[in-house]
């Protein structure tokens, strides 16, 4: 290897460490560039002492520690800095940071309270929640999203061209949801109100993009922005029941009854309201609940191992086939989502440099029984479509099948490389990423073209 390889290897090193410490919200550029230097300086004193560049560097980091014990140090050398990102405000000290969460602050309250003043409007036309399921299931997203991707775009100051696109496509999605004429019991309908909030959230991606459209790091970022926006929202939904609770009891307790105000407005408003809120939060504190989806990640990922492995050997043992039929499909694929789901975000909070170990083998083992029950699920619903032809859930989950079968594979072939320590982990995130608007383009082809496709079934 010449010393332009070697010093170009080396810099690739720095880069994917500088990459990883940048995710640390609490260690601002300053402190990074200052770890940097120290890096750089160990790195050059043990090359002097006869290392090789690539051993110099590893042997630096781990002198250097583990960046959770660093970012632990900082934290409580930093303290004052520390509470700052628990609070609404920067801190007075920091004029430009103090402005910057105030006007953050206001553009999210008002994008929130747009969210629950758009799904108040169908009722100036006569329609409620309890009469008109089949208007408001397919509609749903479209009150919250939209105000979502004006907050994110407002913050990443999107360009005027991006700001049309993003306006363009929550139009497409207004059209797609009440052009077609869909009876109350289609499945086309059903398919609608499932796919066009996944569409839709991808155009909340694009938004949450728009300082680096072609960025794998920045979609990566956004993999972890959607499940810490997940986990906001769910809790914001516990304390919701909650205050819901308490709403009805304190006022039962002097005879009024406040059903009619929570079911007509507390809810609906609340929970359209909640998803602007969530996000708002990831981007506001994401050092608060970080930690935690890594966590629930390392716990759940070998359950799911276990449960896969346990079905596939009673599914052997029994020699029963596979049900697909409409609640089984979904619930399969489901499963086959949330499988990804445990991948994509504990590649998201993976340190990059760090060998592969255990969980790193037993998350290949979780893929690879994934893929298994994909590749059952698809025989089953190719001979169902071969024997008794074709329905709408059918061709959407035969679709999703084929989609996730050949992300799954790939990945578990990276992963394999990766364990074996012949392919890089930058290999695995850069498909993951890269495979994002398979998903967006095939929910958009199920909600534009599936119902006059299969004649509004």
């Amino acid at each position: 290897m010449t010393a332009a390889d070697s010093h170009d290897g080396l810099e690739a090193q720095f880069a994917q460490w500088r990459q990883y410490v940048q995710r640390r919200p609490e260690l601002q550029r300053s402190d990074t560039e200052e770890l940097e230097d120290h890096l750089r300086g160990s790195v050059d004193e043990l090359v002097a002492a006869g290392l090789r560049a690539d051993e110099a560097f590893l042997v630096a980091v781990k002198r250097l520690g583990g960046l959770d014990d660093l970012s632990r140090e900082f934290a409580r050398e930093h303290s004052d800095r520390l509470w700052k990102q628990l609070v609404l405000t920067g801190g007075a000290d920091d004029p430009a940071t103090d402005n910057r969460s105030r006007r953050d602050l206001l553009a999210m309250i008002t994008c929130a309270a747009g969210a629950a003043v758009s799904i108040k409007v169908p009722e100036l036309f006569g329609m409620t929640l309890e009469q008109d399921a089949a208007f408001y299931g397919p509609n749903f997203a479209l009150f919250a999203l939209p105000w979502l991707a004006a907050f994110l775009a407002w913050r990443r100051q999107a360009r005027p061209a991006l700001i049309g696109v993003l306006v363009a496509l929550f139009a497409l999605g207004a059209v797609a949801a009440n052009v077609y004429p869909l009876a109350d019991d289609s499945q086309s309908l059903v398919l609608t109100s499932i796919h066009l909030p996944i569409a839709l959230w991808f155009v909340v991606g694009l938004a949450y993009v728009a300082d680096d459209l072609r960025s794998s790091r920045r979609r990566m970022d956004f993999i972890r922005f959607t499940g810490e926006c997940f986990v906001y929202f769910v809790l914001i939904a516990l304390g919701g029941g909650v205050l819901i609770a308490f709403t009805i009891g304190t006022f039962e307790a002097i005879g009024i009854e406040s059903e009619g105000f929570v079911s007509q407005w507390l809810v609906p408003c609340g929970v359209v309201a909640a998803v602007v809120v969530a996000g708002w939060l990831v981007e506001a504190k994401q050092s608060v609940v970080e930690n935690i989806a890594p966590v629930l990640t390392r716990l759940f990922t070998p359950l799911f191992t276990a449960a896969l492995l346990a079905f596939l050997v009673a599914l052997t043992w029994t020699s029963t086939g596979i049900n697909v039929e409409r609640e089984a499909l979904i619930l399969f694929d489901l499963l086959l989502v949330v499988v990804l789901g445990l991948l994509l975000y504990s590649i998201s909070a993976r340190d990059p440099l760090v060998p592969p170990g255990l969980f790193d083998t037993l998350q290949l083992a979780l893929v690879v029984s994934a893929l298994v029950i994909d590749v059952l699920v698809l025989r089953e619903i190719t001979e169902r479509i071969t024997e008794y032809g074709t329905t709408p859930n059918k061709a959407a989950a035969l679709g999703e099948n084929v989609i996730l079968l050949a992300n799954l594979a790939w990945s578990a072939w990276l992963m394999l490389g990766f364990v074996r320590r012949r392919a890089p982990f930058a290999a695995l995130e850069r498909w993951q990423t890269g495979y994002l608007p398979v998903y967006a383009g095939w929910a958009w082809i199920v909600v534009l073209v599936f119902p006059p496709l299969f004649n509004y079934l």
